[in-house]
């Protein structure tokens, strides 16, 4: 054991909310475990964990790092070099640091700072959120002290004995949200006597799901139906201009307030990212996928199928989307019973404490 008397733990990771929530989630719980913990993050330069890390009470370093441009070959050029710096960049920063554990979300600067933990035998852990991992976790999976999984299944990239089926650390206000649907509904100017339909594409936006809604949205008023609908921050412009004006849709570029959303839906409409299918399950709701196609290793379709499989949701394929998801969506809405399996199958998947359970296994190991 080190000499420092508290404990210090590095977490590495981001690029999307789905690896920055968690995290923040773990380090949360870490914190309620052992309060004296000292927690520092590692991330990408310029990528998204750099703005929300902070804000969330934690100090963050960031690397000068990049992953693999599959679009420019050119802009790879420079990669060599930036690994290089990022390698030592991590070296400085692990050695001052001095970690008593290492964790690795996923994301860019995950790598570099296990791999280096790794090499200098600190107790290193990874939590993979996807029902399909990546390449560079399972690789780092090999000599991880603990590897923490979302579902059954991932022996086949990870060493058995070392596995924990966990699920996904979710945000508190999600999991301990009380709001009625009266007033969730209310809140985003709705009526509470309509069914709702909640649209999610993630942070950024799904363009299938937003053309859907856009060539559709007649037919939500034809049904009686009220749509909240969350256009996510590309193109969002032209979708608040033709949802805006009608008396049964709520649209905005992000919602912040995401349990007020789940509390105000009857049916959902959502990417299939490991984080979203997590909420979801958590907060027991009827969805109908539409994974995003050109995630690594198409791995949000098997988040998807994971529920599918299971009785939980339905899926629609991106390229289907245009035409099929409303007729789906509503077909849904108007069904109680298969809502209601839905629900019951999601909530069953649900588990609403992997935060405390990764804090407590990691704390166990390196205490």
């Amino acid at each position: 054991m080190s000499t420092h008397k508290h404990t210090k733990v590095i977490i590495a990771g981001g690029g999307t909310g789905g690896h920055i929530f968690p995290a923040i989630a773990i380090a949360n719980a870490i914190k309620q475990e052992e309060p004296s913990a000292e927690i520092l993050f590692v991330g990408a330069r310029g990528k998204m964990e750099m703005e929300k890390v902070p804000q969330a009470g934690y100090p963050i370093r960031g690397l000068d790092i990049a992953g693999l441009d599959r679009q420019s070959v050119l802009k790879n050029i420079s990669l060599p070099f930036k690994l290089m710096k990022s390698f030592l960049q991590v070296k400085l920063i692990i050695d001052k640091f001095q970690p008593d554990a290492v964790i690795g979300v996923g994301g860019y600067s995950s790598f570099p700072v296990l791999r280096y933990a790794q090499s200098k035998r600190i107790p290193t852990f990874i939590h993979e959120s996807n029902s399909f991992a990546g390449k560079s976790n399972i690789l780092l999976g090999k000599k991880a002290t603990a590897v923490f999984v979302a579902t059954d299944g991932m022996e086949n990239f990870f060493p058995k004995d070392r596995l924990f089926i966990v699920g996904n650390p979710v945000r508190k206000s999600i999991v301990q949200s009380v709001v009625s649907p009266e007033e969730a509904i209310r809140f985003f100017g709705l009526d509470p006597a309509k069914k709702t339909v909640l649209a999610v594409g993630g942070s950024l936006g799904a363009r299938s799901i937003n053309e859907a809604l856009a060539l559709h949205l007649d037919e939500f008023e034809q049904h009686d139906l009220q749509l909240i609908w969350q256009t996510g921050k590309t193109t969002a412009a032209e979708y608040i201009q033709k949802g805006s004006g009608r008396k049964n849709v709520w649209v905005n570029d992000f919602i912040k307030e995401m349990e007020m959303a789940y509390a105000a839906a009857d049916v959902v409409i959502s990417r299939a990212g490991a984080m979203s299918v997590t909420e979801l399950c958590v907060a027991g709701k009827p969805t109908v996928f539409v994974p995003f196609p050109l995630a690594a290793e198409d791995h949000q379709t098997s988040n998807a199928m994971h529920l599918v499989n299971k009785q939980a949701a339905w899926i629609v394929k991106d390229q289907e989307a245009k035409n099929k998801l409303v007729s789906t969506v509503i077909a849904l809405v108007k069904d109680e019973a298969l809502q209601q399996q839905f629900r019951t199958n999601a909530k069953m998947l649900a588990v609403p404490d992997a935060d405390e359970v990764i804090a407590k296994e990691i704390l166990k190991h390196i205490r």
